[in-house]
């Protein structure tokens, strides 16, 4: 059983800096770590490979420094890390990183399961482990909050819906996103940290995949272009109101109506 593990390295502060020519942020001198969401996605995986005896391999895309939470991911209990690097890569949209990701499995692969997080704190689409899932033409389920078997070729878990619950059955290979509910995630190890010291971090460039229409990667291969990226802004206005219970409901009640926050129910 071999289980790939899509993680991804992301600023680890607000404080970031946005091309105002691509839209795209300025990763550069930031600092970075582990996206959280991804932890979880290990945790699943770590767990499955004491039940079930599975060899694990964590891949990631990204510049060089991205290797850092490779290290990370061996630290947890990891066997393989896969750096998917290449100047050719940057600037891509979800599609774009997708299909990257596809390609990059697709070479270091067969995978019987394919785990990710639910979404990433820079990007928050969620969209990237289904389109994943299609490109590689397997099932898919987003959401997973248990796997209740991984036996036989098939995987059985649950899924959360809008609302309610789902069990379900998928023949592998397969990919799932799980949910922040599904385990809580370990700590690295320190033992773990000095015997994969010197483990081999294998990299996959354009050259190496089957597909090295540069076209096809980055912001060239990206149907989505960014229009427009600003900050919030940042209102620190404040006002203190005395009175009665009733005049300060009051006021509160035609100042929200002035901000159009209220609307006549009629």
């Amino acid at each position: 059983m071999k289980i790939a593990i899509c993680i991804k390295q992301v600023p680890g502060t607000t404080a970031v800096e946005v091309d105002p020519v691509t839209g795209t942020l300025k990763r550069d001198g930031v600092e970075s770590k582990l996206n959280p969401c991804d932890l979880y996605a290990l945790e699943t995986a770590l767990r499955l490979k004491e039940s079930c005896g599975a060899s694990l391999t964590a891949v990631t895309m990204g510049p060089p420094q991205a290797q850092s939470i490779l290290r990370e991911a061996f630290m947890m209990g990891v066997d393989e890390a896969l750096l998917v690097s290449d100047r050719k890569f940057a600037g891509a949209d979800v599609l774009s990183t997708s299909y990257t990701l596809a390609q990059a499995l697709e070479c270091a692969g067969p995978f019987d399961l394919i785990i990710c997080g639910r979404q990433t704190t820079d990007g928050d689409t969620a969209q990237v482990g289904p389109e994943l899932a299609e490109l590689l033409n397997i099932p898919h389920a987003a959401n997973v909050t248990e796997i209740h078997s991984l036996d036989a070729g098939k995987l059985r878990a649950t899924m959360l819906l809008p609302g309610s619950f789902m069990q379900i059955s998928m023949k592998l290979p397969a990919l799932i996103s799980v949910d922040e509910t599904i385990a809580e995630p370990r700590l690295p190890s320190y033992k773990l940290k000095l015997a994969t010291a010197d483990r081999e971090i294998k990299v996959l460039s354009l050259k190496d995949f089957a597909d090295t229409d540069e076209n096809h990667y980055g912001q060239s291969g990206s149907p989505t272009r960014v229009i427009r990226v600003f900050p919030p802004e940042h209102n620190t206005r404040q006002e203190r109101w005395e009175g009665s219970g009733k005049e300060c409901a009051l006021r509160l009640a035609a100042f929200l109506e002035e901000g159009k926050f209220l609307q006549d129910p009629r």
